[in-house]
């Protein structure tokens, strides 16, 4: 059967992608080269067959709060999304650890009675207008309009923690690492403007809809996805390497979840020379190179409430975090870069066996680098929890490099891909007026590369899926994002 759209890459947006298109009614083909589908979201056994690793992400903030998400409902294809005691923990040398609650008041009240108070005055504007901050930072070109309101909140918030005026808007150093910890995740140069609104994003997120993983692993999300798609009457090869897009069969769209270096060696000399050389401009920022261990316990943190968060930022103070930070982003390696842990079991404990437990750290490094972390992230992690290193029964080293060889989307181990700098920001990958439409006819980009960019949340593939449907199908994606869902049940009435 000749499909009317055809999606190259598996990952979150181009799951996210088929779904919006195989609901609007279409038959859609999707093409991954791995044999397991996913990108980001696999899930693999690596050690030992009783306990599974995230190979790629491993928390979803965004996939707990993203519109498609919510609209798309996890839980109702099966799929919990699990959160442990606090959100995310921030250890600090020679002080006790720093906890995110999802309770803002626990939050706050752990913060003292100075920064306590600026803490809330920071967040709960942003957590009453939640769906409102997170449409407006997710939901792509047309998001300002609907939102001026949250605009009117957020923006100045941003310019305030986005300078180096930075660290006073806190007193002490806990308020101030542990909103630092969570901008560093824009794998960028700080303070910056974008690492600000990453921070406030994910860290309002925090006290509303939580960091959480998903039960049994990442890969829930993809399959929970690749079901939807299946069920819509669409089809999903695997083992599938595309290396020229003259290889796809016939069809009326053709949606890329691949990174602007990959477009260019799929379409070559097709695509106009000046198109092709905005692309090669576009720029890729700071890399992942990440480790995996089998441990025979939990982490002996040195501060047991370390061991409440699955999400552990090892950065030390704001100005530290700053320094690495913005130096890695030149290109020069630090002894000391941000590590950042994830623990699974700490949300999830069915994860963990007997004598068996999974963790999951990656390191900021130069992009490009061919370094092993192994050492770097041992010791970092070492540093605050005496004894890791007797808790090691395995590991394994991606390094940045390597990480480009396993995805071609992460380039140079950029697994956000592309730099989240302010330009690149609003003009990504690429200044158009609908940022996925490229110059080849039926033709659209919608990875991480295009708006509103990484993370787990699906938009930028729905997004794109929508300029397929009003442009190569003259349908209206606006009442309803398809037909009728799985269940025969309506879709509901949404606003992109």
């Amino acid at each position: 059967m000749t499909p009317d759209a055809i999606i190259v890459g598996t990952g979150p947006n181009g799951l996210a992608a088929g779904v919006t298109l195989a609901r609007a009614g279409l038959r859609v083909a999707l093409y991954e080269a791995h044999d397991t589908i996913g990108g980001g979201l696999r899930t693999e056994p690596l050690f030992d067959a009783d306990v599974v690793h995230d190979i790629c992400s491993a928390v979803h903030p965004m996939a707990a709060a993203s519109p498609f998400f919510t609209r798309f409902d996890l839980a109702a294809h099966g799929v919990e999304l699990r959160h442990s005691e606090a959100a995310y923990a921030h250890p600090l040398p020679g002080a006790p650890t720093v906890l995110a609650h999802r309770d803002l008041d626990r939050t706050c009240a752990g913060l003292g009675p100075v920064d306590g108070p600026r803490w809330r005055a920071l967040m709960q504007p942003l957590v009453d207008r939640g769906p409102q901050v997170v449409d407006l930072v997710l939901g792509g070109p047309r998001a300002l309009p609907r939102n001026p309101a949250a605009a009117l909140w957020l923006a100045p918030r941003v310019l305030a923690h986005g300078t180096r005026r930075a660290p006073r808007r806190f007193a002490g150093e806990p308020a101030r690492a542990l909103l630092t910890g969570v901008a560093a995740h824009g794998l960028g140069p700080l303070p910056t403007l974008t690492g600000a609104g990453v921070a406030l994003l994910l860290g309002h997120l925090a006290h509303r809809t939580g960091w959480p993983l998903p039960r049994g692993g990442s890969a829930r999300i993809a399959a929970a996805l690749a079901a939807d798609i299946t069920a819509h009457g669409g089809t999903v090869h695997t083992g599938q390497h595309i290396t020229d897009l003259r290889e796809l069969p016939p069809a009326r769209a053709v949606l890329l979840d691949v990174s602007p270096k990959e477009f260019l060696r799929l379409a070559g000399a097709r695509l106009p020379s000046r198109y092709r050389a905005r692309l090669a401009r576009f720029r890729y920022g700071t890399a992942a190179a990440k480790a995996d261990f089998l441990l025979s316990g939990p982490v002996p943190w040195a501060d047991p409430a370390t061991g409440a968060a699955a999400t552990v930022h090892l950065g030390g103070t704001q100005a530290e975090i700053f320094r690495e930070e913005s130096r890695t982003a030149r290109g020069i390696a630090g002894a000391e870069p941000f590590v950042l842990v994830v623990d699974p079991a700490a949300a999830d404990p069915d994860r963990a066996r007997p004598g068996k437990r999974p963790l999951w750290a990656y390191a900021h490094v130069p992009n490009g680098s061919t370094a092993d972390p192994y050492e770097l992230i041992r010791r970092r992690v070492e540093r605050h929890a005496p004894g890791f290193t007797d808790t090691i029964l395995a590991h394994r080293t991606v390094t940045a490099a390597g990480y480009e060889e396993y995805n071609p989307n992460y380039v140079g181990g950029d697994i956000g891909g592309g730099a989240m700098t302010l330009a690149q920001t609003l003009a990504r990958p690429v200044l158009r007026p609908d940022p996925y439409r490229t110059p080849l006819p039926g033709t659209y980009l919608c990875s991480a590369s295009t708006p509103p960019g990484p993370g787990v949340h699906g938009m930028c593939g729905h997004l794109a899926a929508r300029s397929a449907l009003r442009r190569e199908f003259d349908l209206d994606p606006g009442p309803t994002w398809g037909t009728r869902a799985a269940d025969g049940a309506p879709w509901t009435r949404d606003a992109y």
